[in-house]
């Protein structure tokens, strides 16, 4: 048994803005833990990491929440969570509660062979995707990671010029088509709501 007090969000640091943002714009009660982005190049990794998080905080929580979607883990990560009681956002991925499922259901089946851009990828491309995969040092691997993909869908989560020029630049650049959906923060307000309490604590990163 929990013998703290308050809510930790244990969440993906993809996450940390769009968190950040919806915490203080509706006054919810939580402490948040964000992990790495990176751990989305070694998927293998998120349960862990998560896990080391629940047993680092719980003693000081009375409730803890995950905010990560199943992001490639294999069945891992609600594994790890059922075995700890401990639930997590809904959904494969944060292109799934952004844009909804049966949007997000929608899109995967017109064009299977799509990369999808948040604003937080746009913005973080370079460092999480072409130096994070290694293709700075090894150019040639763009052929090999981007050889299926047919076209960029940019899920925007805010209305920025700037944004869509950049995902745009990053379409040309993978020579995809491009195409933009402002979704807003989709469904991950609702889903946070749901567990913030009644007390304001601190942000924490």
């Amino acid at each position: 048994m929990n013998s703290g007090n308050g809510t930790l969000i244990i969440a993906c640091g993809a996450l940390a803005h769009e968190v950040a943002a919806l915490r203080r714009t509706n006054g919810w009660a939580v402490d948040v833990q964000c992990l790495p982005p990176e751990l989305h190049n070694r998927p293998e990794r998120i349960a862990p990491a998560v896990r080391e998080q629940i047993h680092a905080h719980r003693a000081q929580y009375r409730k803890i929440f995950v905010a990560y979607g199943e992001c490639g883990t294999g069945g891992a990560l609600d594994k790890m969570l059922a075995e700890e009681g401990i639930e997590r956002l809904p959904g494969a991925h944060c292109y799934e509660f952004y844009a909804g499922s049966q949007a997000f259901a929608a899109l995967a089946d017109a064009e299977p062979g799509t990369f999808y851009l948040t604003d937080f990828l746009t913005r973080h491309f370079e460092r999480l995707v072409i130096q994070g995969l290694g293709i700075d040092r090894h150019p040639q691997l763009a052929e090999m990671y981007f050889h299926n993909y047919r076209k960029v869908v940019y899920l925007a989560q805010t209305r920025s010029n700037a944004l869509t020029e950049e995902a745009r630049r990053i379409a040309a650049r993978l020579n995809l088509q491009f195409e933009e959906h402002f979704t807003g923060f989709g469904l991950l307000g609702e889903r946070l709501a749901a567990i913030a309490p009644e007390t304001i604590p601190t942000w924490q990163t």
